[in-house]
């Protein structure tokens, strides 16, 4: 055999190495890094916390954790901050003890806070580059092989790290579960892993679905989510091939019931819904009410399960649902998309990133993304929260602008932006109850019991980014620690 060629031995090799800190030694990982990782098990994840504890016990500091969520459950990482092993941050979606602690200045060097759509287009255009990604995976064979759909704990489609591990100079992944080559099916295969580890337990897939994943019943919520229907009903865009995204909040899924009503109604079939997926959804999808799921994250153990059962629900990952950069996400298909909000203000501009006072508590996620995808964009929002009016005249931070907005509905009606003429002819003559921003507003501030807090002033402790890379607000402390 010739000098240099590749040895058939060679491409047998187990991937698998003794320990994690083993295959970090492998990756040659340095001060001032950037790790990835993916937040598919969401508040039931055990990775992030294991694998940072043992880089710091390493000695390893200033490390850039490139993380697409943060949840409670990563609280343990507040101390990594304080103790400067963990220098930067870059993340989509951040919530808990860790966002407190930004907002209060532990962190030296601003956040960096991307949707899930720009998080995608800066690691593609270089512009974010991975040292090593870590992968969560709920099971690997020896050669890299990985799974999102069995093990011990499943998760359903692996959407987030498909974009890292393309990218990454290396990719370790992180598994409870070693199973014989090849792993079955397959969701990242083995030419995109470097190294496996395997640790006691990756997680609990019950924290997976973290928030309301359960249509609402009671009245209020209802009647804002019939409105909503009777928005989308009323628009034009209620035919076949109707492609449709809501969140998992209670009000998203009630309108979505709503929805499936209509469309039953009409005999109409929906193209595919998408986003993260619930068992709502999947609901949806066995009675024939849409062809196809295409899902970039699970957001409940029943949509896991449809995910390994049913071959018209399909993964994407992260750019495919959402990358300006690849002239075709799938949010760009949207008929009508249907968001949540903290804020709105009288310029139709949406804050889902701080609450009153300015604490972060979330982050774009694909909200700005689908905001300006599709069609049809609807925010549906109560008056108040825990007192304070969620009409404002000015959001406290904004996350997505309100030329991306169409319609914001509360339980005392709808305000449609005046840029969509077209659909106020259609609304009015629908006999939808129609306000002013202003009105909803002024509504707003009725019913709160308390005033927002002017917008700190502090130093800046978070970017937020829009879509395409550029910062369109910072966050500032509220009080330094």
């Amino acid at each position: 055999m010739p000098e240099g060629s590749i040895h058939t031995h060679e491409l047998a090799a187990s991937k698998c190495l003794p320990s994690l800190s083993d295959a970090v030694a492998a990756t040659g990982l340095k001060d001032g890094a950037t790790i990835s990782f993916h937040h598919h098990l969401r508040n039931g994840d055990a990775v992030i916390n294991t694998v940072v504890n043992m880089l710091a016990e390493a000695g390893l500091r200033d490390l850039h954790l490139a993380v697409t969520s943060l949840f409670p459950v990563h609280a343990p990482l507040v101390e990594h901050i304080r103790s400067g092993v963990i220098g930067r941050i870059s993340a989509s979606f951040i919530s808990g003890p860790v966002g407190e602690a930004i907002s209060r200045g532990a962190l030296a060097e601003p956040v960096t806070l991307r949707s899930h759509g720009g998080r995608a287009r800066a690691i593609d255009t270089g512009e974010m580059p991975i040292d090593v990604a870590f992968v969560a995976a709920p099971a690997a064979d020896e050669l890299g092989n990985l799974s999102g759909r069995t093990g011990r704990a499943p998760c359903g489609t692996l959407g987030y790290p498909m974009v890292d591990v393309e990218r990454a100079a290396h990719v370790v992944a992180v598994t409870d579960t070693l199973v014989p080559f090849p792993a079955q099916p397959i969701d990242i295969p083995q030419n995109k892993v470097d190294f496996v580890a395997v640790i006691p337990s990756i997680g609990d897939p019950g924290g997976i679905a973290s928030g309301a994943t359960n249509p609402a019943t009671d009245a209020l919520s209802l009647g804002i989510a019939r409105n909503t229907a009777a928005v989308i009903a009323a628009s034009g865009l209620l035919e076949d091939g109707f492609a449709f995204q809501t969140g998992a909040g209670g009000i998203s899924l009630a309108t979505a019931a709503a929805v499936g009503r209509e469309m039953r109604a009409r005999g109409i079939v929906g193209s595919f819904a998408c986003g993260g997926i619930t068992g709502f959804h999947v609901e949806m999808l066995e009675a024939g009410l849409f062809r196809a799921l295409m899902d970039v994250q699970c957001f409940d153990l029943a949509a896991v399960a449809s995910y390994s059962r049913n071959a018209n629900h399909m993964a994407m990952s992260a750019a495919a649902y959402a990358g300006p950069h690849i002239g075709g996400a799938v949010v760009d298909r949207l008929s009508a998309v249907v968001l949540g909000a903290a804020e709105v203000d009288l310029d139709f501009n949406v804050n889902v990133t701080t609450r009153a006072g300015g604490v972060l508590i979330g982050g774009s996620g694909g909200h700005a993304d689908a905001a300006q995808g599709a069609r049809l964009t609807l925010i549906t929002t109560r008056l108040t929260a825990a007192g304070f009016p969620k009409i404002v005249p000015h959001v406290t931070t904004l996350t997505t602008p309100g030329r991306s907005v169409d319609v914001v509905v509360t339980e005392a009606g709808l305000a449609i932006n005046p840029a969509r003429r077209d659909l106020s002819d259609r609304l009015a003559k629908a006999g939808l109850p129609i306000l002013t921003i202003e009105d909803l507003a002024a509504k707003a501030q009725a019913a709160a019991t308390k005033s927002v807090p002017p917008r700190v002033q502090g130093r800046i402790v978070a970017h937020s980014e829009y879509r395409d890379g550029t910062i369109i607000d910072d966050i500032h402390c509220v009080d330094e620690v």
